[in-house]
């Protein structure tokens, strides 16, 4: 930084003695510094009126990343300025350290500006609010923490190399210290990997509903991290699994299917024999009929069972909706519906009954003889 226009306008302020002199240019520095931020700050607040105005919503985006950065470059700059002045009446060894410091926080701030910009554009481009289209949450977050890490990586270099450091030495070094952490870290770096696949195949993103058959991991994705994956269960507690887990196990994705199954199996009793043909037909025929049920998809209503205490036939659909709770409203209405058909067909729905058969020629001592040949039927079991 090329100091010579202000060591003369400096010069050119001679107030009286040396020191007084030196305190009073060091404090009319710091003065105009304070000044300079004070107008950035409201220069960033008219600025920020017009902004509003438009539907462009990056330059609202640009403005917000730099506006802190911008107020503390120029306090560094007022800063610098006011050290190097005192440098000029005090010759001590630790204003030798005004230029590097300078110029790390620039590259500090410049970093800092453009990690606020990649977080900042990260929220426009997933919100329907900004984006007509929004991009896939997961995607975005991926490409934000990748962008983020080069962003830092390369900052740090630069700083290293800004402070004499030579760069392909740091290189050089971390090659040869990423093969001892690789051992002594294998499992972070399984979980990274791990990480690195969910974001490449993307079996699920933030806000599915996920489980695994393998292991008792279900609920809904809250946050996919570099090492650890956040899942809410449905009982509200978080459930933090390694990365490295989705390399070894299945997992199913709920939030994927396009419609949801009913599967039951409805029985009715023998003496009702006659009419199963009639319901089974008529059950199929509500089921086409229902607005909620596909009926592009399988759709069977067969007998299809001699069961040991009643005439069993199945029904096999798929709803229209893939909401969990609408579709029990679906399963319900469908439920009903048969239990009317069963029941307007003069039928009833069949429980676990015992019938005992007792022969003729069963003698009782204890009873008449009429009762001999008596026959006890439909004795339920509850």
């Amino acid at each position: 930084m090329d100091f010579s226009v202000i060591d003369q306008w400096v010069a050119s302020l001679d107030f009286g003695d040396k020191a007084y002199r030196g305190l009073f240019q060091i404090f009319t520095v710091v003065l105009l510094t304070g000044v300079m931020s004070f107008i950035s700050s409201k220069f960033f607040v008219q600025v920020e009126r017009q902004f509003l105005k438009t539907k462009n919503l990056w330059d609202d985006t640009l403005l917000h990343a730099g506006r802190k950065p911008t107020s503390y470059l120029i306090w560094l700059l007022g800063l610098s300025v006011a050290a190097h002045t005192a440098n000029k009446f005090s010759p001590a060894e630790i204003f030798s350290l005004v230029s590097p410091i300078r110029q790390v926080g620039v590259i500090v701030l410049l970093t800092w500006f453009v990690v606020r910009f990649i977080s900042g554009a990260e929220k426009i481009v997933v919100s329907p609010d900004k984006m007509k289209e929004p991009m896939d949450e997961t995607t975005v977050s991926a490409m934000g923490k990748l962008l983020r890490a080069t962003v830092l990586i390369t900052s740090g270099l630069v700083v290293l190399q800004t402070l004499g450091y030579s760069v392909s030495g740091v290189l050089a070094f971390g090659g040869i210290g990423g093969i001892a952490v690789g051992f002594a870290a294998k499992d972070l770096l399984a979980n990274f990997f791990g990480g690195l696949m969910v974001y490449l195949d993307r079996p699920f993103k933030v806000g599915d509903w996920v489980r695994s058959p393998d292991q008792e991991i279900e609920g809904t994705v809250e946050q996919i991290g570099w090492r650890l994956t956040t899942i809410r269960t449905f009982d509200k507690r978080p459930l933090y699994v390694p990365n490295a887990t989705f390399t070894n196990i299945s997992v199913q994705n709920p939030s994927r299917m396009s419609h949801r199954r009913i599967l039951e199996t409805i029985g009715v009793r023998y003496e009702d024999g006659s009419c199963i043909e009639t319901i089974i037909k008529n059950v199929k025929s509500m089921l086409l009929e229902h607005s909620e049920i596909d009926s592009t998809q399988t759709l069977i209503v067969n007998f299809n069972a001699f069961n040991h205490s009643s005439l069993d036939f199945f029904i096999y659909t798929f709803t229209k909706t893939t909401n969990w709770i609408k579709y029990h409203d679906v399963k319900q209405d469908v439920l009903l519906n048969i239990m009317k058909i069963i029941e307007e067909e003069g039928a009833e729905i069949a429980f676990p009954t015992t019938t005992m058969h007792m022969p003729d020629a069963v003698k009782f001592k204890s009873v008449s003889p009429e009762l001999a040949g008596l026959a006890v039927e439909n004795t339920s079991i509850k």
